[in-house]
């Protein structure tokens, strides 16, 4: 009996990014490379919901790519920043923007 093959790095990645607003938000995260706060990412990836940009870094914080910091003000401040580990897709992420900048306009 053989043994299985191992699973495709690639179908890891798109588990890991699946979602239509999850490159977005990641990349938006790793350009700004800073702590920034719900809304003000909300509205730089206009116009995701409230409802899934929360479904999102949900799911990026548990996975280590982003870190939430809650503030003991009145009202609560909450701010979210890409993790040492989500800056290392960087240079991935950007490799596809640029592909996508060069070959937009060959697409069918």
């Amino acid at each position: 009996m053989s043994e299985p093959l191992p699973r495709c790095p690639m179908v890891q990645f798109v588990d890991l990014v699946s979602g239509k607003w999850a490159i977005p938000i990641l990349y938006r995260l790793i350009l700004i490379d800073a702590p920034i706060r719900f809304n003000e990412l909300q509205r730089a990836i206009a116009p995701i919901t409230q409802k899934e940009l929360t479904r999102q870094l949900r799911g990026f914080e548990q996975k280590g790519l982003v870190t939430r910091t809650i503030y003991a003000e009145v009202p609560p401040r909450v701010e979210y920043e890409v993790t040492r580990l989500g800056k290392t897709l960087r240079e991935p992420l950007a490799a596809l923007a640029e592909w996508m900048q060069v070959h937009e306009g060959d697409l069918a």
